[in-house]
């Protein structure tokens, strides 16, 4: 091993510190001396040349080096089990088309988690029962799910990906569109003129890829009203409270007091896609949850 390399016991250490926030929660945590994590934390520290943690009265708090630093040991220590999960796979013949065990964790935005994520684990419950799937939902602002994956917290994130043509996965990942959705003009069913109602929108909605169709469109005020999610959108226009632009996934099961128009054939369009590590890509658990939501493309 080189001097610079961390040991797996090391690299549990500094998650445990990130986690807990401090040095003395973690040790508790892990059922050690704080003197023992502090000297482990230290090591690492002149292993990679950084200072990973500040150090307070209040605890202490990843550097942006330390941030680096414990995603990857979030995404070793994740490998790690993967590939215990795969070899005894292996062993009983089961890698490759037979049955698949092990976790697999998902960080999925609301409307995917509601509206698409849900056959496909049903799907991958049936075929494989040894699997055990856990949805974390994440809003899709800032780093959303795909920064749930680098950062090692999720082992494949549903994400929204910039549109057409390229259509590129952040940097760091491997992925692939599922599937592609237009806007649409969302109002109150019967209202005379339903422009003229103020804009009900959502923090995570119209993101880069709508951003200048959005901003070409004269007829579409400032927000007046926002609320914390597309379900709560809905509601408001169903109530009458406004209109909304909206994407299609959001759109499912909309009552009937809602109208849905179409914008026409520039109507802007969102991609929904996977994205996960190159090593866990590769992992019989996440190989087996990527043909089952390859299977919803659409």
């Amino acid at each position: 091993m080189a001097d610079h390399d961390l040991a797996p016991h090391e690299l549990r250490i500094l998650v445990a510190v990130a986690d807990a926030g401090g040095f003395s929660a973690a040790a508790a945590a892990l059922g050690l001396t704080q003197s023992a994590v502090s000297h482990s934390v230290r090591g690492s520290e002149r292993k990679l040349g950084a200072v990973l943690f500040t150090r307070g009265r209040t605890g202490a708090a990843p550097t942006a080096a330390g941030e680096r630093a414990v995603g990857y040991a979030r995404r070793v220590l994740r490998l790690l089990d993967a590939m215990a999960a795969d070899v005894r796979g292996a062993d009983r013949g089961r890698v490759g088309g037979g049955r698949v065990e092990g976790e697999v964790r998902i960080a999925a935005f609301r409307s995917a988690a509601l509206h698409l994520l849900p056959a496909a684990l049903h799907r991958l419950r049936e075929r494989h029962p040894g699997i055990d799937a856990r949805v974390k939902v994440v809003r899709e602002v800032g780093a959303g799910t795909a920064g749930e994956v680098l950062a090692g917290r999720a082992d494949l994130g549903i994400a929204t990906l910039p549109t057409r043509p390229t259509a590129p996965v952040p940097a760091g990942l491997v992925g692939a569109v599922l599937r592609e959705e237009s806007y649409a003009f969302v109002h109150p069913a019967g209202h005379p003129d339903p422009r003229s109602l103020p804009l009900v929108d959502w923090v995570e909605n119209c993101g880069s890829y709508t951003r200048r169709w959005w901003g070409e469109q004269d007829w579409i005020p400032r927000a007046t009203v926002e609320t914390e999610d597309d379900g709560a959108v809905l509601s408001m226009v169903s109530a009458g409270h406004g209109m909304a632009i909206m994407p299609a996934l959001s759109l499912t099961g909309a009552p009937p007091s809602v109208q849905i128009s179409d914008l026409g054939p520039d109507r802007p369009f969102r991609s929904i896609g996977y994205v996960t590590t190159p090593e866990l890509a590769e992992s019989a658990a996440v190989r087996a949850l990527i043909r089952e939501l390859r299977e919803l493309r659409g």
